[in-house]
């Protein structure tokens, strides 16, 4: 599913994001243009990822006009809520704005903290990222914004953590780290023969106590 030919979105810069400790305590905030300039600041985001009825999820692949990472594949969508936005409701809202999709219930399956740098404009990425999943609600056809989005696929987990292993500077550089968040919830689910048989008790998604920086692209 491609979008319709690019144009330039409303620029964010200017926008509040909530800064953080690397266990996620609030710090202070910064405008989106100050955060991710070199070396960047540790700050609060989200990675939402939806699912059709098969268990495929949502990719997207970033607008030509994005500041950081343009044309790399990402997850549904990303974003930063405001200082003391619930994370959820930021979210939400964020799919309805490049998407679409309105009525979309999410869940946090765990967080992923990283540092990237995009090796062409310079601008960085150090996030506290939380890791959302929803549904894609019945009925429901995306309608990308093309100033955010160049096009859209469904893809199993499975074949997009593949594609992460043998083409990685394809993608955005969190991508790998929130589809492991996400591997790691949906494999601790128990399977339909356990859910009937009693009580099983899922350990949640692990939360970093430490910040963690991934392999920044082109180092594979």
């Amino acid at each position: 599913m491609t979008a319709h030919p690019s144009v330039r979105p409303r620029s964010r810069e200017g926008d509040l994001v909530e800064l953080v400790d690397d266990r996620g305590a609030v710090t202070g905030a910064a405008t989106v243009l100050d955060a991710h300039e070199a070396p960047g600041m540790l700050h609060r985001a989200f990675s939402v990822f939806l699912r059709d009825s098969t268990g495929r999820v949502l990719l997207q692949q970033r607008a030509a006009v994005k500041t950081r990472f343009p044309l790399r594949w990402g997850n549904t969508c990303c974003g930063h809520p405001a200082p003391g936005e619930e994370v959820t409701i930021s979210a939400a809202r964020r799919l309805v704005e490049e998407l679409g999709i309105d009525g979309a219930t999410l869940r946090e399956v765990g967080v992923y903290v990283y540092f990237a740098e995009d090796p062409v404009t310079g601008r960085v990425e150090r996030e506290y990222d939380h890791v959302l999943l929803g549904d894609l609600p019945d009925g429901a056809e995306p309608q990308p914004d093309p100033g955010e989005v160049a096009q859209l696929r469904w893809v199993s987990v499975t074949e997009l953590q593949e594609a992460l292993g043998t083409s990685p500077t394809a993608y955005a550089p969190w991508l790998e780290g929130v589809t492991r968040r996400l591997a790691e919830h949906l494999n601790a689910q128990p399977s339909a023969a356990e859910a009937t048989s009693g009580p099983t008790a899922v350990e949640a998604a692990p939360r970093p106590s430490a910040f963690q920086a991934p392999e920044r692209p082109g180092d594979n």
